[in-house]
């Protein structure tokens, strides 16, 4: 799920996908919230299932990742 979302992150983007590390902070990469709910919004579509993230603390890729395949099992 990680490479995924670095894929996904460095296309939209437009950042370079080995400048994402699993311990990349969306905000260290310039990824400000408006990005997030765009990303998360396109990864609720293509997998099909609801990503609630109001109460997550999410900052990392690998923590998005983590619970994006915990939403999937």
């Amino acid at each position: 799920m990680f490479e995924k979302l670095a894929n996904y992150a460095a296309r939209q983007l437009e950042l370079d996908v080995t400048e994402i590390t699993p311990d990349s902070t969306f905000e260290s990469l310039g990824i400000d919230s408006l990005d997030v709910v765009e990303m998360i919004m396109d990864l609720e579509s293509e997998l099909g299932v609801e990503l609630d993230m109001e109460d997550q603390k999410i900052t990392t890729f690998q923590e998005l990742a983590d619970f994006i395949e915990s939403k999937l099992n």
